[in-house]
């Protein structure tokens, strides 16, 4: 029975990742989705719950199976970054589903970019061509190097365009990854796009907002959609759904919050398990556009945090708080609050 929780702050993922590496810790939660997901029928799952505000929004994520329950706090602040503040900002946490007992409270802005990577290229190892060699990335935030580090070494991407509305953003990401992974600036997103074979759009803005118009996607692009996560919030343009076949994690949630918003209730889409599980086609044709409509799920969570609790156990990181009590009489938490007394010298 454990008796502490393993906690994992932002020093400590810092070192938990630097020991195992960024891509390293990609593929590792990328496996534990890919075995997560396919045994999808083990989940008790649910769409998040989300408050939503004038300039954002906060959500919790829960899901569980037979052993563990997870559950993940996050934002979505896109002004945030006038304040100096992150626009994405998450911790959870990661219990014993037959006694509640909590194993893992950990930092989770840095692991969400790492598990959504990984949920990106996954999906993508799914759906998108075999032959896949270039890919776009639009928008240069705080979560694109994870999309390119995993792209690039996972499935192969040798050379990523890239655009943001942001110069500095771009600069940014030319700093931290140009000398090491072949990236091509653009000035347009209608440059950056044409003629990849990958598009993956990742923009903050809380709106409604076309950042791919259908007439720059080609036959046979895979589309990895993954800033469209709340509803009022979208990237691509409609026409492009409807020419596609669309991907997604948890249609219930999607159909709220992901690019599908606004499509009729009855729009087809085929969860990724359903692929994995081959209950359902993937790509059908080398010419067929494929669409990941992705905006985030509790799995992807609670496979990101099993990854971390592992990892913490075995190297060593982290330290163990006293977070629950562990008390000779259990329905005496009363006296378990009183002063000890002290001794006698």
């Amino acid at each position: 029975m454990p008796e502490t929780t393993r906690y994992i702050d932002l020093p400590a993922m810092r070192r938990l990742i630097d020991k195992v590496g960024v891509v390293e810790a990609i593929r590792g939660i990328r496996d534990n989705l890919r075995e997560d997901f396919g045994r999808w029928h083990d989940f008790e799952k649910s769409p998040r719950t989300a408050n939503h505000s004038d300039v954002g929004v906060i959500e919790l994520m829960p899901v569980s199976d037979d052993e563990h329950f997870s559950f993940k706090y996050v934002n979505g602040h896109p002004k945030n970054i006038e304040e100096g503040l992150m626009t994405v900002m998450a911790f959870g946490a990661l219990s014993e589903t037959k006694t509640g007992w909590p194993l893992l409270l950990s930092e989770m802005t840095i692991l969400t970019a790492l598990r959504t990577a990984a949920t990106s290229v996954l999906a993508a190892e799914l759906v998108a061509r075999k032959d896949c060699k270039t890919m776009a990335m639009i928008g240069n935030g705080a979560q694109s190097e994870f999309q390119v580090l995993g792209f690039h070494h996972l499935l192969g991407i040798e050379e990523i365009h890239i655009f943001d509305t942001d110069p500095k953003a771009t600069d940014k990401l030319m700093r931290n990854l140009g000398k090491q992974i072949n990236l091509i600036p653009h000035s347009s997103t209608a440059s950056a796009v044409k003629g990849v074979d990958i598009i993956t759009t990742c923009t903050a803005d809380k709106k409604l907002a076309v950042i791919v118009e259908d007439a720059m996607v080609e036959t046979g692009m895979h589309i990895n959609a993954i800033g469209g996560d709340c509803p009022g919030k979208t990237e691509l343009d409609g026409k492009i759904l409807q020419r596609s076949k669309v991907f997604v994690e948890f249609a219930p949630q999607s159909r709220v919050e992901g690019e599908i918003q606004h499509q009729a209730a009855d729009f087809p889409v085929t969860e990724l398990w359903e692929v994995i599980a081959d209950e359902r086609n993937g790509r059908e044709s080398q010419e067929q556009i494929t669409v990941f409509d992705s905006v985030g799920f509790g799995l992807e969570d609670f496979s990101g945090l099993r990854y971390v609790y592992q990892q913490a156990i075995e190297l060593g990181i982290g330290e163990d708080l006293d977070l629950m009590p562990v008390i000779g009489d259990v329905k005496d938490l009363f006296g378990f609050m009183q002063p000890v007394p002290a001794r006698n010298r």
